[in-house]
């Protein structure tokens, strides 16, 4: 039921129409401070990064940085996704913007994957022909347990928005992911200070590059997912089809669709054959609050056939 009870919205009881602001619970607004400040800090980190990634000449130091800097770009990303969610329906976009954040969440993985290879791409070389000059370890060590500190502090801004929107997912494993590899960067920075051994970074720079691609994948595949108009995965299919034929008088439901029009609403469509004849609106609005209430789906749209129109319904079975 994953989504179901975060954002119960107020009904409008047409079942469309559907302009006025969602209540989330937490308003999209307040994700506003939390991009702005995790924007921030992570530039400002990158600068730090980079200056001393060169002033060290720590491949890890500036992989970390590569990696940092293009998450603040997924937090641009995401925060835009979210922003152009918020923009009412027009006649062009009768949704409204809503998919953006499901564009933001795919971009995201794909900008990862990017960044993956570059990082990979640079460790491999540097093993070829290792650091010129000994790598600072203490000194890389230092500037890496900032970003932890950055990074962690940006991830447990957004943890509370995790569980019911993939977009702000995104932007938590991003700030999780770097958090972790910062750990990655200072461990080597103390190894190389004790041992000497410059391979130890171009090492960790690759293990860095396969914990993001660990977590990318998994954003990718739901997203891409998102974007095919799979059941969202905290709707089950099944449950949903059952509870829509065991409304009075239904015989049978056919052309049940289920998809995410956002990374937090889910869209419906379905057809109910009602052989008694039309059971009349309040019927419609009681299957709507019912579909709201249980599964979290505030947009269905329910066709009702009455008589020989069911006989077909077998064809279009899914």
């Amino acid at each position: 039921m994953g989504h179901g009870h975060h954002h119960h919205h107020d009904h409008d009881h047409h079942g469309h129409g559907h302009s006025h602001g969602h209540v989330h619970a937490t308003p999209p607004e307040r994700w506003d401070r939390v991009f702005a400040i995790g924007i921030g800090l992570n530039l400002g980190y990158v600068v730090a990064e980079g200056v001393a990634g060169f002033a060290f000449g720590s491949v890890a130091l500036l992989a970390d940085a590569g990696h940092n800097l293009s998450d603040v770009l997924g937090l641009a990303v995401a925060w835009g996704g979210a922003a152009l969610a918020r923009r009412g329906p027009s006649k062009r976009f009768t949704y409204g913007l809503k998919g953006s954040t499901i564009l933001a969440a795919l971009a995201n993985a794909l900008l990862l994957l990017v960044a993956i290879g570059a990082i990979a791409m640079e460790a491999v070389q540097r093993f070829g022909d290792p650091a010129p000059a000994p790598v600072a370890g203490l000194s890389v060590s230092i500037v890496a347990g900032l970003g932890i500190a950055v990074n962690a502090f940006t991830a447990w801004l957004f943890a509370r928005g995790r569980k019911g929107d993939v977009n702000i997912r995104g932007a938590y494993l991003h700030m999780l992911s770097d958090a972790v590899v910062s750990a990655g960067v200072v461990v080597a920075g103390i190894a190389i200070w004790l041992t000497g051994a410059g391979w130890i970074d171009p090492l960790v720079s690759l293990v860095i590059a396969a914990v993001i691609f660990w977590q990318t994948w998994g954003l990718l595949r739901e997203t891409v997912e998102m974007s095919l108009a799979a059941v969202p995965r905290g709707v089950d299919y099944d449950r949903v089809r059952d509870a829509l034929a065991t409304l009075p008088g239904v015989a049978e439901v056919h052309d049940l669709h289920i998809w995410p029009m956002s990374t937090t609403e889910p869209g419906l469509t379905a057809h109910l054959c009602i052989p008694a004849g039309h059971p009349g609106d309040a019927f419609l609005h009681d299957a709507q609050e019912m579909l709201h209430h249980r599964f979290g789906i505030g947009h269905a749209t329910i066709q009702v056939e009455t008589g020989g129109v069911c006989v077909l319904a077998d064809e279009t079975r899914v």
